[in-house]
Formats: structure tokens, C-alpha cells, sequence
């Protein structure tokens, strides 16, 4: 039996349960998939996908977001201080 029929038995067939046959060419795709993985989440890293909205008007949308809390924060506020 040569190298090319072995890797095409299962390792329990071949060597008996946990021992491990290894295929040609090693781990190379797998460490490559890894790389470009950790490549892309480095480069969407802190990234917003779903607004398409420039620096300005992404500040004035937060701005805006904020004043409603605010608003909401301060009417909290005077609710608990009429309720004492």
C-alpha cells in the first residue's frame, strides 16, 4: 500500500482509533485562511457598516441624539424632584 491509498483510509481503518493521519501539503491553506481572516477583521476593525454618512453630518446626527437625551434626562429629573 503506498502513501496516495493510506491518506485515502480512514485512521481508524488504517492505525486503530486516535492516531492521526496527516494528508500532503501540511496546514498551509488553513493558516492562510486564518491570516486573511485576521487581516479583514483588522481592517473593518471600529468601522460602521451600515451609516454612509460623512464625519459632518455623523456629528450632527449624534449631536442631535444627545440633545434628546439630555431633554429626556432633564425631564426625569423634574419629575423626581415634584414627586419628593
Amino acid at each position: 500500500m503506498d502513501f496516495e491509498d493510506r491518506i485515502s483510509l480512514n485512521a481508524s481503518e488504517e492505525a486503530g482509533p486516535g492516531v492521526l493521519t496527516f494528508s500532503k501539503g501540511g496546514n498551509q491553506r488553513e493558516l492562510a485562511r486564518q491570516k486573511n481572516l485576521k487581516k479583514a477583521q483588522e481592517i473593518h476593525k471600529g468601522k460602521r457598516k451600515e451609516d454612509s454618512l460623512s464625519a459632518s453630518q455623523r456629528k450632527q446626527r449624534d449631536s442631535e441624539i444627545m440633545q434628546q437625551k439630555q431633554k429626556a434626562a432633564n425631564e426625569r429629573k423634574s419629575l423626581q424632584a415634584g414627586a419628593k
